[in-house]
């Protein structure tokens, strides 16, 4: 397994990203260590976080899993061999909301102190802020970038149109630009990057790291029939069992008879196989998964079942 560049931005990254929204929500304290060190044992490089996980969760306010993955660095004394990524735009804070310069400012120290490093190696905005002049962020964000408090940066859930802008703008300021682009993107899930974004992340060399690769457990084949739909994900999955839904769960099945691999290693491998992707995004909430998860960077799909999977979810 072989590391892959990180678009231009002079990285280079496992071709698989742990997600840590899971960390201090599903996954506690204990079994995110866990999870931590299979991930690295396994090959894998960078972890993605943010701010806001998991406020989402009852009784947490945010920088939860941050916290964690700060707690596993110092007990594991080692931070040259893990890449961190992280983001702003979903917590409200110190300095505003969203991407006010003065909430990019607070909040990347905020993240700092409770991943106890000095700098992250990817800055996500969580979201786009139309609110805020895009020269405003861009020069927000380039200030960390000549502070070395993070190394390069990225940008999630923008149009095409609003993620172009903000490039040129970043270009002609002579600004520190998005190298990184996180877009939703799964065998369920394609409208929303396939044609313009996808496009325009290949033109500029921006690479890609999807999230939700799983589509929230739905392309594990957990969820088949309605009496599945359980569990605290089962409101996410239930639009996804429908006919194409299980069209496509059908062409996984037969990929898997025909490589041996699980559907969640062949969602991830295909993800991994598609123009422009650098490494997906996936969590776990146990060893177990973590390694079956890892598996998907050992699994090179062939161009016949790439062009299955992709008819069926068409």
């Amino acid at each position: 397994m072989s590391l892959r560049p990180l678009g231009t931005t002079g990285l280079s990254i496992a071709p698989l990203v742990l997600g840590g929204n899971v960390f201090g929500w599903t996954a506690d304290r204990s079994a995110s260590f866990a999870i931590l060190d299979a991930f690295i044992a396994g090959g894998g490089t960078m972890i993605d976080t943010a701010d806001v996980y998991s406020a989402f969760a009852p009784g947490n306010v945010g920088g939860e899993s941050e916290t964690i993955l700060g707690a596993w660095l110092r007990a594991r004394g080692r931070r040259d061999d893990v890449q961190i990524a992280t983001k702003v735009g979903m917590l409200s804070g110190t300095g505003g909301d969203k991407l006010a310069p003065g909430r990019i400012a607070a909040a990347i120290d905020e993240s700092l102190a409770r991943l106890g490093t000095d700098y992250v190696d990817l800055y996500y905005a969580h979201q786009d802020d139309e609110d805020v002049p895009q020269e405003a962020v861009a020069a927000a964000f380039d200030a960390l970038v000549r502070a070395g408090k993070v190394r390069t940066l990225g940008a999630s859930k923008f149009s095409a149109a609003r993620l172009e802008s903000a490039l040129d703008i970043s270009a002609r300021g002579g600004l520190a630009a998005y190298g990184v682009f996180q877009p939703l993107y799964n065998l369920v899930s394609r409208d929303s990057f396939e044609g313009e974004l996808q496009a325009l992340t290949i033109a500029r060399t921006i690479a890609v790291l999807p999230f939700y690769g799983l589509a929230s457990g739905f392309l594990t084949g957990k969820y088949r029939t309605q009496a599945d739909l359980q569990g605290a994900r089962a409101s996410r999955v239930a639009p996804m069992l429908d006919a194409r839904g299980l069209t496509v769960l059908a062409a996984m099945d037969a990929v898997a008879a025909e490589t041996g691999a699980t559907l969640p290693q062949i969602a991830l491998a295909w993800l991994m196989a598609k123009p422009g992707v650098t490494a997906p995004i996936a969590s776990a909430t146990s060893v177990a998964q973590m390694e079956e998860l890892l598996g998907a960077m050992h699994l090179t799909l062939s161009a016949a079942q790439i062009a299955r999977l992709d008819a069926a979810g068409a």
